[in-house]
């Protein structure tokens, strides 16, 4: 099952910031909603809706849980809680999520956000090694 082309998504998604610029006046981000923000509930509301419709039209709409062949489903629905608590922990922290971050703050050319997007993407790299073990 292919994934969608990573230009063409990107291109939409850049679509999808403008026109959120456009008719809102606001950009993207989603850790709000975790705040109560209004917009950002139906932001977030759109973000499920959407992924569930691209789900569907590609018909890779299945109850599954992705890990490794060395990692069991308890332990990866585990890990993958720990990681999104600390996600959570450090966007509260930070006053704002990576996506708000990147896209609207890149957007912006905020001089953070293109040194925040530079460091996230090095620091995958350096990482991707020591994690594809548990892949592989």
């Amino acid at each position: 099952m292919k994934y969608a082309d990573p230009y063409i998504a990107g291109v939409g998604l850049g679509l999808v910031l403008l026109a959120s610029f456009a008719f809102t006046g606001r950009g993207l981000g989603a850790s709000g909603a975790f705040a109560g923000d209004p917009w950002l509930l139906c932001e977030l509301g759109g973000v499920i809706a959407g992924g569930f419709l691209s789900a569907l039209i590609a018909r890779r709409l299945t109850l599954v849980i992705t890990r490794g062949p060395r990692m069991s489903s308890r332990s990866r629905l585990v890990t993958a809680s720990i990681g999104g608590a600390i996600m959570g922990v450090g966007a509260v922290l930070a006053r704002g999520c990576t996506s708000g971050l990147a896209l609207t703050g890149g957007a912006l050319l905020a001089v953070g956000s293109w040194l925040f997007i530079i460091a996230a993407f090095a620091a995958a790299y350096l990482a991707a090694p020591f994690l594809r073990k548990a892949w592989q």
